[in-house]
């Protein structure tokens, strides 16, 4: 009887320690990385430390803080109840026109979030598309409202959601819901009991990721829903009415914004970054 011989795998090319990094590609490496770091480092470096918790305790402060949770969190839940089953036909669902779908679902984060807050006003707005009719059957009236800042901020997040689950699902192992399927269990159950446990972590961090673009929003939220204080006033943009009578004020603002990205960045690093 022939022996058959196996080859050994190859392993994996290591990096050599001290390999010397050309000075070609280090040079514009070292001045990207100061680009990117040096205006934090501003921030940091003009925040008024001394009279910062008298500053974050101001009325006007906890209440765009207030807001601005409160309105990111209601956006997010809105996108996850849309956004989750619309990453679920793109991944699941072979039908016509299902890239011109995905095209038109990502178009939000590469439209300029001031175009979508006019597309949002030319629709819901009072004399929009179907801003008129909620209006005169319902009495809704959406714009300059705090239920337009979630509209607005689930328009721009949304894609960050369908995006991360639809990835999720296609890496997901489907023999899970084809054996569930086998022993009977029907589309709605299949879907509830074993698909979104599959996806749940993909789910999260789509979801996180919403809240994070949701509490950034600017844009859209000051063309649609306006800068009213305790309505329509969130972070942003009490930071761009800042900048023009307080900076320091301004700056404590972006202070706070900055703490909850890093955070956000921190928590999801082993999804959102590749490398270890």
């Amino acid at each position: 009887m022939t022996a058959v011989v196996r080859p050994h795998p190859v392993p994996p090319r290591r990096r050599v320690p001290g390999r010397r990094v050309p000075v070609a590609l280090l040079v514009p490496a070292g001045l990207g990385l100061l680009f990117l770091v040096l205006p934090l480092v501003g921030l940091l470096a003009r925040a008024p430390w001394g009279s910062l918790p008298q500053r974050l305790a101001a009325p006007g402060v906890l209440t765009a803080l207030r807001l601005s949770l409160v309105t990111a969190t209601v956006a997010t839940l809105l996108c996850v109840v849309l956004g989750v089953p619309v990453a679920w036909l793109l991944a699941r669902v072979e039908f016509p026109g299902r890239r011109l779908v995905r095209a038109l679902v990502t178009v939000p984060l590469v439209l300029p979030p001031v175009v979508g807050g006019v597309a949002l006003l030319l629709v819901f707005g009072r004399r929009g598309l179907l801003g008129g009719w909620l209006d005169a059957t319902f009495g809704i009236t959406l714009p300059f409202t705090t239920a337009g800042v979630v509209l607005a901020e689930a328009f721009v997040a949304m894609p960050f959601l369908v995006i991360a689950v639809e990835g999720a699902l296609r890496g997901a192992d489907v023999r899970y819901e084809e054996a569930a399927a086998t022993l009977g269990a029907g589309r709605w159950t299949t879907f509830t009991h074993v698909t979104l446990p599959l996806v749940a972590p993909g789910v999260a961090a789509g979801a996180v990721l919403c809240w994070a673009r949701a509490l950034g929003e600017f844009g859209a939220t000051i063309t649609f829903a306006g800068n009213f204080p305790g309505r329509t006033q969130t972070m942003p943009l009490a930071v761009y009415l800042a900048l023009e009578t307080d900076l320091e004020a301004a700056i404590v603002l972006s202070l706070v914004l900055l703490v909850v990205s890093v955070a956000i960045l921190a928590g999801l690093r082993d999804r959102w970054t590749a490398a270890p």
